[in-house]
């Protein structure tokens, strides 16, 4: 569903992904990996058609870049970690944005969208917040609203620019459970980019490791959550667990107790 080859991205002079070839199969969910500008979200932003770049990049057969913003938003939803919110929207006339691709000539909403904009509310727990304008959201708030707007959507690629951002444990939790639940009944297509080592490696399938804009290391989690290629390309000690055929990334002390 999604192909990358031999990608590579240039900002400001400066080459911010390099020569990266990644593979994220139908129904598949790859996270990336990597310190703070390892070029996770310039990754993002090139298949969501937003950066011009070098090598290729197909997304069910298409290059994001050459559809019409509407073609790639029937195609594509993104969730990025500091989404666009108009202040003075509701939660749930900004949830029904996600429907403007599917909309007719005269741009009206109808009972499909309406349906699809009250599903991703409810999946959300965005009910209660429903009337309530963004402005007057707290962060982890803003990105249930965020990632609901997605939802209606109804594109068969997700992409998610940290999408744990702000959220407490129990919501992460819930989010990602709930990107497995449209993984298994949509067949949805996820890649993302997270910080959180172990909760990639608990909800993933594929991991893709970046360091310096390059693929350092790709493969289910077991093979890429090593304390060896952690050490190396995050500069941290730390022991990985499995537990129950998860794996678990804990912090080791390096000095001696406080």
């Amino acid at each position: 569903m999604i192909g990358l080859a031999g990608v590579s991205v240039t900002l400001a002079g400066r080459t911010v992904v390099d020569d990266v070839t990644l593979a994220v199969a139908t129904g598949g969910w790859t996270m990336l990996l990597g310190p703070n500008g390892a070029g996770k979200t310039t990754v993002l932003r090139a298949v969501a058609g937003a950066l011009a770049h070098g090598g290729t990049i197909a997304v069910d057969g298409n290059a994001p870049r050459s559809l019409s913003t509407r073609a790639r938003a029937r195609l594509i939803a993104v969730v990025w970690q500091t989404p666009l919110l108009p202040p003075e929207m509701t939660v749930r006339e900004y949830v029904l944005l996600g429907r403007t691709p599917h909309l007719g000539t005269l741009g009206r909403a109808g009972a499909r969208d309406r349906d699809a904009t009250g599903e991703a509310i409810a999946r959300l727990d965005l009910e209660r917040l429903a009337p309530r304008r963004l402005d007057a959201l707290s962060g982890g708030e803003r990105q249930r609203a965020a990632l609901a707007r997605a939802l209606a959507q109804e594109a068969p690629v997700l992409l998610l620019d940290e999408p744990t951002t702000a959220l407490d444990v129990g919501r992460q939790q819930e989010v990602l459970e709930l990107v497995g639940e449209l993984r298994a009944e949509r067949g949805l297509t996820v890649l993302g980019a997270i910080h959180d080592l172990t909760l990639a490696g608990q909800y993933a399938d594929r991991l893709a490791l970046l360091d310096g804009g390059r693929l350092v290391g790709h493969g289910p989690p077991a093979a890429v959550l090593t304390e060896e290629l952690i050490a190396r390309h995050y500069r941290a000690q730390v022991r990985v667990v499995r537990v129950d055929g998860a794996t678990a990334v804990v912090p080791a002390r390096v000095g001696g107790t406080a």
